[in-house]
């Protein structure tokens, strides 16, 4: 065997089994007030695009008042999730933020903290492994409309 072709044999093999990284930016229009959106179609298509076959896909909400999350996205559910949200943290409550800042959006930041501003799912043959009723969702907590922009990253092989 020629010197350091061992090495060199080693290194290939080596980089098969390194993963890849991919990411991309999404950005949606939202209305505020736990505004629910759902970003499935986008997420499932920047998997496609990667050409990773399986690994994992983070998406998180670049942005303090906005979350990622899973739902069976139908408007009743949507709705029974927006008033619990409510009832945790009101639009109207007199937060210190909303005083000290005089942004009326305190209760916008709680929510979202403790919501998390994202997620981590798993896929398989370029498809994202998700329950029949589950939807991977952006809310948008804030007192406003807003351009959110939402950072999908794909790490697998």
């Amino acid at each position: 065997m020629a010197p350091g072709r061992g090495i060199a044999q080693n290194f290939n093999r080596l980089l098969v089994y390194l993963p890849m990284v991919f990411g991309k930016k999404i950005t949606i229009a939202t209305q505020g007030f736990s505004d629910i959106r759902d970003i499935t179609p986008q997420v499932q298509a920047i998997v496609e695009e990667s050409g990773a076959k399986a690994g994992l896909v983070g998406i998180s909400s670049i942005g303090s008042t906005a979350s990622i999350t899973t739902i069976e996205f139908e408007p009743a559910l949507v709705q029974d999730f927006k008033n619990k949200l409510e009832e945790f943290a009101a639009r109207d409550w007199e937060s210190l933020h909303s005083q000290t800042w005089g942004d009326d959006n305190g209760f916008s930041h709680v929510r979202a903290s403790m919501m998390g501003p994202g997620i981590s799912l798993p896929f398989r043959n370029r498809q994202l492994i998700l329950g029949t009723w589950q939807q991977i969702v952006v809310i948008d907590h804030d007192n406003r409309p807003r351009s959110r922009r939402i950072y999908v990253q794909i790490v697998g092989e």
